[in-house]
């Protein structure tokens, strides 16, 4: 069951639950989320950032969009993190249906420009578009970039940004980074700038630099009304360190011994993602909607 964002995150609304993001790159992750998607019933976004784009060809995304259209679970193909027109139709071209244009970098009216000129073009074809106000940090072994100092997202920026975009959906900066936390360091959500956001936008909000947030916190932030939570680094190091230990302690190399053991270690994660933004069992929300 393959949906648009603007329609899939509708419904997140509605139920007021957040649904997960998990950037993939190449099949081992994405098996991994799908498999668990549906055995959780959970609505999932599979996202991939650009350069995860460049690594795959597009018979990957034909496998993708067939594999996410004959499942009974909801799901969005999104490309995360464009940042040029060009990034946005590769990915068009490509079949997904929800595409990011990230000008959280650019001065604020360039951002709002060519934000607009993504929108009018996506929503010719029905692609939901996500845009960025404010800037997300960036730590270690980032796939989606990000930069040293965050700028806040200002409850006035949310209301005229997306009134002069048409955006579906808004990722605010509220004190995360992209990537894993270095050990001693603590970072902390800006919980209480999230709710001046949410009382003012007319959009669902995204949560960026998810992964390594204390659960609490990001228990809190999908109460208080973020939507979408974007993943990437913590099941992604749950899967290569599981395949690491195996290899020092046994020297097994097979791919057939060892990647079963990684896909465990990564669905834990996964499962335990989805638990915490309160997405298990959701897609029974979509079926009463749409079939």
């Amino acid at each position: 069951m393959l949906m648009n964002m603007q329609e899939f995150l509708a419904v997140a609304e509605e139920h007021h639950f957040a649904a997960g993001a998990f950037n993939v790159t190449e099949v081992a992750n994405f098996r991994c989320v799908v498999e668990e998607a549906e055995a959780q019933k959970a609505p999932t976004i599979i996202a991939i950032a650009v350069n995860e784009l460049d690594f795959c060809g597009p018979e990957f995304y034909s496998y993708v969009r067939t594999r996410l259209l004959e499942s009974p679970i909801p799901f969005v193909l999104h490309l995360d993190h464009g940042r040029t027109l060009q990034d946005i139709l590769r990915a068009i071209q490509a079949g997904f249906t929800s595409v990011m244009f990230d000008g959280s970098e650019l001065p604020y009216e360039e951002n709002i420009r060519q934000t607009k000129a993504v929108v009018d073009l996506a929503h010719l074809i029905g692609v939901s578009v996500e845009g960025e106000v404010g800037t997300i940090g960036i730590m270690n072994y980032s796939d989606e970039g990000g930069v040293d100092h965050i700028t806040y997202t200002r409850p006035e920026e949310v209301v005229d940004f997306t009134a002069k975009t048409g955006v579906d959906s808004l990722a605010v900066a509220i004190g995360t980074s992209h990537g894993l936390y270095p050990e001693g360091f603590v970072p902390k959500l800006q919980l209480d700038l999230l709710k001046e956001l949410k009382q003012v936008s007319p959009v669902p909000l995204v949560l960026h630099g998810g992964s390594d947030n204390p659960d609490e916190e990001i228990r809190q932030a999908c109460q208080i009304g973020i939507r979408k939570v974007n993943i990437a680094s913590d099941y992604k190091a749950a899967y290569s360190r599981k395949l690491n230990e195996i290899m020092n302690e046994t020297g097994e190399f097979k791919f057939s011994t060892l990647m079963p053991k990684g896909f465990e270690a990564a669905r834990a994660v996964i499962r335990h993602k989805m638990e915490l933004f309160g997405s298990v069992g959701k897609a029974s929300a979509y079926w009463e909607k749409f079939l």
